[in-house]
């Protein structure tokens, strides 16, 4: 890579990944010699970047937290203002940006120094959410340390809680975080049952990054979220629903997003919705929340419920009225 300004960026932007890098490492993804490497990083300090080095053969570069945030990147207020948009999509698994968030965030934090964090923390603890999340609470600073020994390669120790309630100490080689549903999950390598797991991450407690590295396994699907598809398919009874929703698809689309299911235009005055979900009382909730009248065509299942829950909420009115 011939080109220095390119160079430059990319190389901070490995950087910005929360590990520590080999100069060779470097070297063989720039596809320059060690010397440069050595040059390129004397030239980020100078532009105000806080690289540090160690030595040793497991010695390397690494981006720490500065004094003050670095040129080129972001302002104090930008900075605290992007840590809690962040936060706020990891924690509540924005369809389509969560994973993004949660890298980003790790980045981000990797660089904040220690009178920014404050802010960002403040700022959580003294902020609540509107409307809460679709699913289980999850902290977004134990995905940022997920996230962080994902990309170092670094074991990750943990307690885990399952389903029946037995509790677990875990030490696993982590391969990917997946935002599916309305849940998080950890892919990983764990080798003391020498086999993949995927962990529930809002079941999971008190992660650690071990500073032990690992070489990365093959994992046995084409990608993480395929693998956890496949794996909870045998585990989780999904319901589809199919229903004409009475309004346009311009209002609908605006309110329903992508979250809710496959929203296809009947006309001008209707809509078509498949939805999914792994339980019918939650097609249910949502179903009420579109705010228009509805027709459900399939399952029955949603129906028996729709008809149950209406009796319930009729009986409720009418015994408030009678107050």
């Amino acid at each position: 890579m011939t080109d220095t300004p390119g160079r430059l960026l990319t190389l901070l932007s490995l950087l910005q990944t929360p590990r520590e890098w080999p100069g060779s490492e470097l070297a063989e993804r720039l596809q320059v010699s060690p010397r440069t490497i050595r040059r390129d990083i004397d030239r980020l300090r100078e532009l105000g970047y806080p690289v540090e080095a160690t030595r040793g053969p497991e010695g390397g570069y690494r981006l720490t937290a500065g004094a003050a945030m670095p040129p080129l990147l972001l302002d104090d207020e930008e900075a605290v203002a992007i840590a809690v948009g962040l936060r706020t999509a990891a924690g509540h698994a924005v369809e389509g940006i969560e994973e993004a968030s949660v890298r980003a965030l790790a980045k981000l934090i990797q660089v904040l120094p220690s009178r920014l964090r404050h802010r960002v923390a403040a700022l959580n603890a003294a902020t609540v959410p509107v409307l809460p999340g679709d699913g289980p609470r999850i902290d977004p600073e134990d995905l940022a340390v997920i996230a962080a020994a994902v990309a170092a390669r670094e074991r990750l120790r943990f307690d885990y809680r399952a389903g029946d309630g037995a509790e677990t100490r875990r030490q696993v080689e982590p391969h990917r975080l997946v935002s599916y549903g309305r849940r998080w999950y950890l892919v990983c390598y764990d080798p003391d049952r020498t086999d993949w797991r995927i962990f529930r991450v809002d079941r999971l407690s008190h992660p650690q990054r071990t500073g032990l590295r690992f070489d990365p396994r093959e994992l046995p699907a084409g990608d993480a979220a395929a693998y956890v598809a496949d794996k909870l398919a045998g585990r989780t009874t999904v319901h589809r629903a199919v229903v004409t929703l009475h309004a346009p698809y311009e209002r609908l689309a605006a309110r329903l997003g992508t979250a809710a299911g496959q929203l296809e235009e009947i006309d001008e005055h209707r809509c078509r919705l498949v939805s999914r979900a792994d339980s019918v009382e939650w097609l249910g909730a949502r179903l009420a929340m579109v705010g228009c009248e509805f027709e459900v065509h399939e399952p029955p299942e949603l129906v028996a419920y729709l008809h149950e829950l209406a009796g319930r909420v009729g009986r409720s009115v009418e015994a408030a009225r009678g107050r």
